[in-house]
Order: C-alpha cells, then structure tokens, then sequence
C-alpha cells in the first residue's frame, strides 16, 4: 500500500535538487563568505526590489482569490522595507540608480504571467517568502557582521509582525497540504516552484557577471 505524503513535502522533496543549486550559486556564496564588497549587496537588494514589486502587485490582484488570498498575509509584505533599505544604501535618489538585469526581467514577466494562474502565484510566494523567513535570516546576520549594519541597510530581512518564524512556516505548510487540487494541478504547481528556483539562479548569474569586477 502506497504512503500518500502531504503535497508540501512533496513540494520540498521534488524541488530538493534545483533547491539546492541555488543556494549554491557562486554570487551568493561569494557574499556570504565575504568575497565580496557592500556594492556587490546593494546590487543585490535591487534586484529584489523589482522581483517583489511585481510578486506583491499580483498579490493584490489575488485578493479574492479562495486559493492564493490565504497565502498572501500582509505580515509577508516586503516593498516598504526594500525600498528603504535602498535609500538607506543608496540615497532619497535610489530609483534613477537601479535597472533590473535580463534575467530578473524574465523573473518579473513570469512572475505578472501568474496574476492569472492561482497555483502559480502560490509557487511563486512560496519559493520567495519562505526562503526569506528561513535561509534569509542567515543572509541578514551575516550582511549585518561584514558591512556594519544594524537594521538599516537589512530591513529586507525582518519580519516585524512574525513573532514565531517557525510556527509561521509550519502553518504555511499545513495551507498547502489543505488546498484541494487535483493531482494534474499539484505537478503544474511543483514544476513552478523548481521553475521560480531556476530564475532565482540565473538571476545570481546575472549578478555575478554584472559585478564580476568588484568581486574581491
């Protein structure tokens, strides 16, 4: 007899793999490991800002979605902190500075394709919060030693309104085993969760060739 596991272990272990080899990008290991410099950060953060300014304006098309409105909980909401972080970083100008690279075009055109496609959006919100409330807070502390910063300049990375990053995830989770898609649904919404992971990827790519020449 066959084990039937909840779809958002089905999701973790299947998109494992791709998962993993994002993580592994040589921009962000070089950042973590302090090869890199402030600027390369700031790149960074910029290109995030585009990725969750089109993320949170599908967010707000979903509202009255029965599916995706459960996962789109204002306490996830980045923009503001992003967008001060980069004035923090850069200056009140910080807009005329910043463009988004090729391959964080293509994440953002993927990312507003979802405003008609529930699941999508749900694997899309998934691959991005999730991570930040895990993998995310390593990023923060870490930024925080190298470059000096207290909350300024890493205001990206801090849930204010999540008193329990933990239980949060866990309810998180226990949403998606809930939701009742059809087997033919749950394996488009696997395919693009692996497929928001691949964008992240190129667009580390992207960054690492973009800054190759301020890499220490």
């Amino acid at each position: 007899m066959s084990v039937v596991i909840p779809f958002s272990q089905a999701v973790r272990e299947r998109t494992q793999a791709v998962h993993t080899e994002t993580e592994g990008s040589a921009f962000i290991g070089e950042l973590l490991g302090g090869k890199r410099s402030r600027e390369d950060y700031i790149a960074l953060v910029a290109q995030q800002y585009f990725v969750y300014e089109a993320l949170e304006a599908v967010a707000l098309t979903m509202a009255n979605d029965p599916v995706a409105s459960v996962f789109a909980s204002p306490a996830l909401t980045r923009v503001p902190a992003i967008e001060a972080d980069l004035e923090f970083l850069i200056g009140a100008d910080w807009r005329d500075s910043v463009t988004p690279l090729a391959a964080t075009s293509r994440y953002v055109a993927r990312i507003r394709e979802m405003a008609n496609w529930a699941g999508g959006f749900v694997a899309h919100h998934y691959t991005r919060y999730l991570g930040d409330l895990s993998g995310g807070q390593i990023i923060r502390t870490l930024m925080q030693r190298q470059f000096g910063f207290e909350t300024n300049g890493v205001g990206f990375y801090v849930f204010d309104q999540i008193a329990k990053p933990k239980a949060f995830k866990e309810t998180y989770r226990a949403q998606l085993d809930a939701v009742a898609w059809e087997d033919e649904e749950r394996e488009r919404v696997i395919a693009e969760v692996a497929r928001a992971f691949r964008h992240n990827a190129e667009m580390f790519d992207d960054l690492a060739r973009a800054t190759e020449t301020t890499a220490a």
